[in-house]
């Protein structure tokens, strides 16, 4: 068996092991710089390219859902998309290499925070301007960060902790619902509330500070939940919280003020892409360096043994009840994200359906991984969105997909894998046997 496995992997070593050495001394600043270059001659020559290979419009998810509405313009998507993002990013990452590692050399010797600025800045022009030419591209996008978020902040409890959670929706809802009614009591014009009882101009300082009230909220909301469950041990939390689940959408649906069973709509648009990537920047930096911390490390020392972390002086309940509410407080924040991207929730938004969403996109991308959150997330929901055209048969391929990676990757894809921003941004060589 073990011969067998050593096979494989031989194989399929040898099968991209040409892949691997052409990247092997591209950093990933080299990367940006080409994906930059990409996303600009997209926009400069999209359309001329459109054209000439006969595609009615520029492809919105890389040709995807041209290719699925329409099987005979394949040929024309897969060469837009190959001349615009795969020649340029593939040549120009290798040519850029060498500067790129003397910049990234001379980078990782100075404070942490400028290497750090200096990709974000390049990763965020490669968002706005891919981003800018479609309003479909721009709500996608600002959707997969808040999703990036959401799968962080449950990948903490089902994770880390190594508890099963299903009450993400419900934290979620909290805050949405926080948010919304204090953005649009105090700033719009509504039937529900009545007229404004501040400024507008006052509204872009006061939406942060309704955010991280959504936040508490959700985190009180969560404590509901955790002075009962970490009591008791085993299955207990999954059957609470999901009774939390429908106990929070049974509220709103019967909160007439708050809408009802209707919702609230006309929420500011104040989560444009600059707000919600700053905010999902702080969440995926916030969380990296909990994980990383003392507490942290008891995290997964509970996870892996409660009773040895007990012996080892590790307050056990306090621990997974600091981890809990920290969760649902970001959990809080994406929700009032969420509620004033796309300016319009109700209580059916947040159900069962929401809640399978981000258990796939946690098992799928990896557990105990803040890679694999962001991974999971990003291809969980750009999948969805590709798949849009087959309508219900949708629900059957990424289904398909979980069971497929469940059966290989029984931890998802990237997990137990630490996120150290250092080692993602230095120089890359190639190894001394490669020629």
């Amino acid at each position: 068996m073990l011969n067998d496995k050593a096979a494989s992997a031989a194989r399929a070593n040898s099968r991209f092991g040409w892949l691997r050495a052409y990247a092997a001394d591209v950093p990933l600043l080299a990367w940006l710089l080409g994906v930059l270059v990409a996303v600009l001659l997209e926009q400069a020559m999209g359309e001329v390219l459109t054209d000439l290979v006969g595609l009615p419009k520029i492809p919105v998810l890389f040709g995807c859902m041209i290719m699925l509405k329409e099987p005979t313009l394949i040929p024309s998507a897969l060469v837009y998309v190959a001349m615009i993002y795969g020649v340029p990013i593939i040549l120009l990452g290798k040519l850029l290499a060498r500067p790129a590692n003397w910049i990234a050399a001379r980078m990782i010797t100075w404070p942490i925070v400028i290497p750090v600025i200096v990709h974000l800045v390049l990763l965020y022009g490669i968002m706005h301007i891919w981003s800018d030419l479609s309003l479909y591209r721009m709500l996608t996008l600002r959707l997969t960060l808040i999703a990036i978020m959401l799968t962080l902040s449950l990948n903490l409890i089902n994770g880390y902790m190594g508890e099963f959670s299903c009450s993400h929706p419900g934290f979620m809802a909290l805050g949405a619902y926080t948010a919304s009614a204090v953005m649009v009591l105090f700033f719009v014009n509504d039937r529900l509330f009545g007229e404004a009882l501040l400024p507008e101009m006052l509204g872009p300082f006061m939406f942060p500070l309704a955010l991280v009230l959504g936040g508490i909220v959700a985190a009180l909301g969560a404590l509901l939940i955790a002075i009962p469950s970490f009591k008791t041990r085993g299955d207990y939390l999954a059957i609470i919280s999901l009774a939390f689940l429908f106990i929070v959408k049974s509220l709103f649906e019967n909160l007439q003020f708050l809408g009802g069973a209707r919702g609230i709509k006309g929420q500011p648009d104040y989560a444009d892409l600059p707000t919600v990537f700053c905010w999902t920047v702080l969440c995926v930096w916030i969380i990296n360096n909990f994980v990383r911390s003392t507490l942290g490390k008891a995290l997964n020392a509970v996870r892996d043994d409660e009773m040895a972390a007990e012996a080892m002086t590790v307050n056990t309940r306090f621990t997974k009840m600091v981890a809990f509410l920290f969760a649902a407080f970001w959990a809080g924040i994406a929700g009032g994200l969420f509620a004033h991207t796309v300016r319009f929730i109700n209580p059916g938004t947040f159900d069962l359906k929401r809640l399978a969403e981000l258990l796939a996109m946690v098992y799928f991308g990896g557990l105990n991984s803040v890679y694999g959150s962001i991974v999971g997330a990003v291809s969980i929901n750009m999948l969805g969105e590709m798949l849009r055209p087959l309508a219900l048969y949708k629900w059957i391929v990424i289904p398909l997909l979980l069971i497929l990676v469940m059966i290989y990757r029984p931890t998802g894809l990237v997990a137990f894998k630490e996120f150290d921003v250092r080692k993602l941004m230095q120089p890359k060589r190639k190894p001394k046997n490669e020629v």
